[in-house]
């Protein structure tokens, strides 16, 4: 996609937003040179097939440096993976964001798991309530990326044979550590070039591996954590908005999200 495509007009902040997206090229040429066995059946890579909406996303929200970096874990299949957007649920991707781009499809497709791009029907629980909360806490995008931007760790969706939903835990260890070891060196440079003072894994999963990454690395960055919004979380059913606020709250975060 050439900047004469673009659904955005670009111009001083692209530089940043470029270099952004110049350490996830890397890496996804990185994660493509990687293979992996059973229970992986199906790869789907975002960056690749979703990569309009996705630049769009850089190319509006990322334009300067920011003091908070909110960490996922992995695409999930109605989220990022169609829209090219960490915890991506299409309506809020779409109609809150205002995300733009087309959306082809991977090289194999799950026929359970088709990707349908920001037509896509389904809802992303967890994408809804993540982006759902910042929507009523911030009113505007604007106000939450001042401050702050979403990126997740690692790019790729996998699918078993069944289309069930795989985390990187999933995968066998040899792979798993191949896979997470390119995911953190990509972490690392986004980290630095953002230049934040804080990362805030969003699950265990990506709390303790953005921890070891930037430790391993000597990058002098705090990292905390705050609970998944996944539905399988019972805690997160019960009031996820609650929780992560007052967890925002502690940590200091919460005033940079208010006008």
């Amino acid at each position: 996609m050439n900047s004469s495509e673009a659904p955005v007009s670009f111009s001083e902040g692209d530089g940043l937003a470029d270099q952004f997206l110049r350490i996830e090229r890397e890496q996804a040429l990185r994660l493509k040179e990687l293979s992996f066995l059973e229970p992986v059946e199906y790869v789907y890579n975002p960056l690749e097939y979703a990569w309009e909406p996705h630049e769009d996303y850089v190319h509006r929200y990322c334009r300067f440096r920011k003091e908070v970096l909110f960490l996922g874990m992995n695409p999930g299949p109605f989220g990022m993976a169609q829209t090219g957007v960490p915890f991506g649920e299409v309506q809020l991707v779409r109609d809150w964001l205002q995300v733009r781009g087309q959306v082809s499809k991977p090289p194999r497709e799950h026929p359970k798991r088709p990707i349908r791009g920001l037509e896509c029907p389904q809802t992303e629980v967890s994408g809804a309530r993540f982006w759902g909360f910042f929507r009523s806490l911030c009113a505007r995008p604007e106000v939450f990326f001042r401050h702050c931007f979403v990126h997740n760790h690692c790019p790729l969706l996998f699918l078993s044979h069944s289309g069930r939903n795989l985390t990187p835990a999933d995968l066998p260890a040899a792979k798993r550590e191949q896979l997470l070891q390119v995911c953190d060196d990509a972490l690392c440079e986004a980290a630095k070039l953002l230049g934040v003072n804080m990362v805030i894994g969003v699950g265990r999963f990506a709390e303790q591996r953005a921890r070891k990454a930037l430790s391993a690395a000597g990058i002098p960055v705090r990292v905390e954590g705050v609970m998944h919004p996944s539905p399988r979380n019972p805690q997160a059913n019960k009031g996820w908005d609650a929780i992560i606020r007052a967890k925002l709250e502690e940590l200091g975060v919460l005033a940079l999200l208010v006008e």
